[in-house]
């Protein structure tokens, strides 16, 4: 059985995925692989652009929606099922769907690991015979971006620091100013802001530091779509207030 979803996941996700990263690898210039890793990047989250809106929109909302959902925890304390029911209806009135970025998490993680799979395996030279016939064999995957960066190598304290950079500003955005929250709630939401904000950061150092710097590379440039998508939902939020 174990097997089997191997095989599923190998047709479905990383096949595909290596495939189509020795495709740009082929065109592009100079046969550059951190640039096919930008492209495939970039590809990958305009692809899930459509989820991550909707995921990063519930999620503006229920940050706003805390200090309403704490006084139903408090009110009903005591009653689980009418704080369950409450809560739903406060959902439901504000046409969000709590689920959605879960949904979004659950979706990018298989990718994750398809990708990490490609950067870690797909470079060795036995690897290129699980491409498709209309993809070039390139004989041998030059892993060095820009002349500079081997990427199939871990350890790479400065991607790494960068993307924890990247993933700051990118959790510190999604928290919403605690001046917003009533006088009673502004220490919790305080406290939560901190944690998010400063140990997502962290855990995206230390795991990516233990990656192939492809992986971080990856890392750094979804942070950086992430950062501007978000910018400009915000943005055009702010307007049509």
């Amino acid at each position: 059985m174990f097997s089997f979803l191997i095989n599923i996941f190998d047709i479905f996700l990383y096949r595909p995925l290596f495939n189509f990263l020795v495709l740009l690898y082929n065109y592009l210039p100079n046969h550059d692989f951190g640039l096919a890793v930008i492209l495939l990047t970039i590809i990958i989250r305009f692809i899930l652009y459509p989820i991550s809106v909707k995921a990063f929109n519930s999620q503006r909302v229920l940050q706003k929606l805390q200090p309403q959902l704490q006084e139903i925890q408090s009110k009903y304390k005591g009653d689980k099922e009418k704080q369950t029911k409450e809560t739903l209806e406060l959902y439901r009135r504000e046409k969000i769907n709590p689920f959605s970025s879960l949904f979004l998490v659950i979706v990018q993680f298989p990718v994750l690991i398809a990708l990490y799979r490609v950067f870690w395996l797909g470079l060795k030279p036995e690897e290129l015979s699980h491409l498709y016939s209309f993809v070039k064999n390139p004989g041998l995957i030059n892993p060095v971006f820009l002349n500079l960066v081997n990427l199939s190598e871990i350890h790479n304290l400065w991607f790494a620091l960068l993307a924890g950079v990247l993933q700051f500003f990118q959790t510190k955005m999604l928290v919403p100013n605690p001046k917003d929250h009533p006088a009673k709630t502004r220490d919790i939401s305080s406290i939560m802001q901190k944690q998010m904000v400063y140990f997502f950061p962290v855990i995206t150092v230390i795991i990516l530091y233990n990656l192939p710097s492809a992986l971080s590379l990856y890392w750094i440039v979804s942070g950086l779509f992430s950062i501007v998508q978000q910018y400009f939902i915000i943005r055009n939020n702010d307007k049509s207030k």
